[in-house]
């Protein structure tokens, strides 16, 4: 299990939010922390370590007045790490080469497979063609709903039709080269794992997984490794010392070595 860094960026700014309380409307949040280092500290921090494949997300949507503030800081981080971190956030087949070329090692896709609450192939054809298999990641972030796990699209705002399984994880891995999940309802609470998620991702473990959401402690990470066989990755949010949490980051790379 590895430690996967994490630069999340809503209205220009570094933060951890709740994850569940995102809107479009108003580009409204509830903040955990705010950050006064930008982007591009942070990547370069994690940059020092040589910490491979953490991801950069952007949470406004293109249409919103801070999207290009929020573009500009993901631009400026992956610059400082060029081939170490991945981008999602409104990402398309029409402009997924632009942030490839700018230095992101992969791009991270949701809404533009889902549409209309259902996987849309077509789609997924166009940017496995535009990106390679090699250079695409799929986020299956999901929510429970009637007992099972839904994927949500939209900045976690949007339930599909579509439920996370095994079956689906064979299905979509053909087309790209890792999964990153996020558990939406504990996404930011620092309140303990989702620990049904983990265990159906461990017992898969086919590629490389990543695991965000509700990583409070060092017991959440030893649950998440058993859980999980130590087949996935792992981020920490909000229970981090750089974003105003508990856990210590150095102790932190220390206990997943």
């Amino acid at each position: 299990m590895k430690f996967r860094p994490c630069i999340d960026i809503h209205n220009g700014k570094v933060k951890q939010i709740v994850g569940q309380s995102l809107k479009d409307s108003g580009d409204f949040a509830v903040d955990n922390f705010v950050s006064e280092k930008d982007a591009a500290w942070f990547a370069g921090f994690y940059a020092k370590d040589q910490l491979y494949g953490g991801h950069i997300i952007m949470l406004n949507p293109a249409s919103s007045p801070f999207f290009e503030a929020t573009r500009a800081q993901a631009l400026q981080a992956l610059s400082v790490c060029p081939g170490m971190m991945q981008i999602g956030g409104g990402i398309t087949a029409a402009n997924a080469a632009q942030y490839l070329d700018a230095g992101a090692s992969h791009v991270i896709v949701t809404s533009y497979v889902f549409k209309d609450g259902q996987i849309y192939y077509e789609n997924l054809e166009k940017i496995r063609r535009e990106t390679g298999k090699e250079h695409l990641v799929l986020d299956l972030s999901c929510r429970k709903r009637d007992g099972e796990y839904y994927i949500v699209t939209d900045r976690w705002q949007k339930f599909t039709e579509v439920k996370l399984t095994p079956e689906l994880l064979d299905q979509l891995s053909e087309s790209c080269s890792e999964f990153l999940i996020h558990a939406v309802d504990v996404e930011g609470s620092a309140a303990g794992i989702e620990a049904g998620v983990a265990k159906m991702l461990g017992s898969w473990g086919k590629i490389p997984v990543t695991y965000a959401g509700g990583v409070s402690g060092f017991e959440d990470l030893e649950q998440l490794k058993r859980l999980g066989q130590n087949r996935i990755d792992v981020t920490i949010g909000s229970a981090l010392d750089l974003f105003g949490g508990k856990m210590e980051y150095r102790k932190v790379l220390e206990f997943l070595k």
